[in-house]
């Protein structure tokens, strides 16, 4: 399969053209996607391409883009929603939480919602404190969702295609800050693109990458990392800096979360670091850390670590305070390898 290089936000706009030049059941809406192309160009030119009846502008209010996208996708469309920022979504909670995710259960079957919202979400942009929130835990607590974070190109291609076709409602984060280039965590540094990297290689034409299914993104025999979205960058990162043989594990889907693969590694190494930019109380690392203790609990030569955003908000002056950058993740490996 022939391969072009691509930022996410040329993966994601690829997706879209695909599945809707594939299936004209597949329609694309929110604030500024038509026109202007989304805020982040994610959607340029797909209302010139397939119409600005497929691809066209709402007004500003995310209950009605939600409420409305269930509707079509109850009667059999394909949504493809965007939020403008994952910030934003909280308007429209109600919507995913009490509408979308229970189709499936209240009609026993009947009827499913296959909808997909996407929404940037996390910091490293200076957005402050409404427009740089990980809101992805508030998410998997709910059951009938999905939840998925690429941390690359040809994740997110891959994965907006397997969303799009899945039957039930899945939640799409885009790690805004990794949209047109690989972030490690060092700010002070020049910024890079997804030029020459091998994951902004991206397949052209239909592909699926599973849903449900984490990448093994480094192998290592000391410890195990599980991260995602933007951090995984980060934890390659630290893991370098600090010459610790750790295994860092992406997991690209939060629910349904890749058990054996986690379970595995785990047993393999004896020692786990979690890590996310979310803030640290009831996050998602939390739960990641619960599983870890239930599973693995006899092969675990340390606690597990939890390296997180912390319980404030977003601010907007001390963003790489807040932001888990390497030294705060070094930190955490080395005090579990010392453990």
């Amino acid at each position: 399969m022939a391969v072009r290089q691509m930022s996410i936000v040329e993966a994601v706009r690829d997706a879209l053209d695909v599945m809707m030049t594939r299936d004209p059941r597949v329609i694309v809406f929110g604030e500024d996607v038509g026109y202007f192309g989304g805020v982040f160009r994610c959607t340029q030119g797909l209302q010139q391409k397939h119409g600005k009846l497929r691809c066209f502008d709402t007004p500003i209010s995310e209950s009605g883009i939600v409420g409305a996208a269930i509707g079509m996708a109850a009667y059999g469309l394909r949504p493809c929603v965007e939020i403008q920022f994952a910030d934003y979504m909280y308007p429209a909670y109600d919507q995913i939480t009490q509408e979308a995710s229970r189709i499936r259960y209240r009609s026993n079957g009947d009827f499913t919602c296959p909808l997909v919202i996407r929404m940037p979400t996390g910091g490293g942009i200076f957005g402050g404190e409404t427009h740089s929130q990980s809101p992805e835990a508030l998410f998997t607590h709910v059951s009938g969702l999905k939840t998925v974070i690429p941390s690359n190109p040809q994740d997110a291609k891959g994965m907006l295609i397997a969303a799009i076709e899945d039957p039930d409602p899945v939640i799409f984060l885009e790690p805004k800050r990794l949209y047109h280039g690989p972030f490690d965590g060092h700010h002070e540094r020049e910024t890079t693109s997804w030029q020459g990297h091998p994951l902004g290689e991206v397949p052209e034409g239909h592909y699926h990458v599973p849903l449900g299914r984490a990448a093994i993104r480094r192998e290592g025999g000391d410890l195990t990392i599980l991260t995602y979205g933007t951090m995984v960058h980060v934890a390659l990162a630290a893991v370098e800096e600090q010459g610790i043989d750790a295994e860092v594990i992406d997991l690209r889907s939060l629910i349904p979360l890749d058990l054996e693969t986690i379970e595995a590694s785990v047993r393999k190494t004896g020692r786990c670091v979690v890590a996310h930019e979310a803030t640290l109380t009831s996050g998602f690392g939390a739960e990641l850390a619960a599983r870890v203790q239930e599973t693995c609990f006899y092969h675990l030569e340390a606690p597990v670590g939890r390296v997180a955003g912390w319980d404030v908000p977003y601010p907007h002056a001390q963003e790489w305070f807040y932001f888990p950058g390497p030294e705060r993740v070094g930190r955490a490996l080395r005090e579990a390898m010392e453990a």
